[in-house]
């Protein structure tokens, strides 16, 4: 289990919630943008619910319940589990992470500008990096409990 983040990480990730709530699917769906262009990873989404603009939508609102409740994740568990499944259901493995991380932190600077600060930038590779762990390890729990 990562290490928990640090206060200033968790009030930088905090004061991100109004632009997200305003930024999100722009944010989004630029991250899918720059994600798709690894063929092997796009052929794993349905590319209905990406032209519809559901996928970036459910992502977006995802972010920021993160964003939002990043000091009290319990709050989380619900959609934190119905993830782990969907993923699990579509192949996501922890090398699939990485890819997320390089495409994500940069549309939010695309999209957010001067605003993304280099200080938000780390605070959200931090956070994006804290919840990946904990869903690389409940994927793999379910992997090994769906083999067995």
């Amino acid at each position: 289990m990562a290490a928990a983040l640090s206060e200033q990480t968790i009030a930088t990730v905090k004061a991100t919630a109004p632009a997200l709530q305003a930024h999100g699917v722009a944010i989004t769906t630029r991250m899918y943008e720059r994600l798709f262009t690894n063929g092997a990873v796009k052929a794993m989404f349905d590319q209905a619910a990406q032209e519809s603009g559901e996928q970036p939508r459910r992502l977006a609102a995802a972010i920021l319940a993160y964003a939002q409740n990043v000091d009290k994740l319990q709050n989380l568990d619900a959609p934190v589990r119905r993830m782990v499944e969907r993923h699990c259901d579509t192949g996501v493995k922890a090398e699939h992470y990485p890819l997320v991380a390089e495409a994500l932190l940069p549309a939010i600077r695309d999209v957010l500008g001067d605003a993304a600060t280099d200080e938000v930038l780390a605070a959200w590779g931090e956070a994006y990096w804290f919840l990946a762990d904990i869903l690389i390890a409940k994927e793999a729990a379910l992997y090994e409990e769906r083999a067995a």
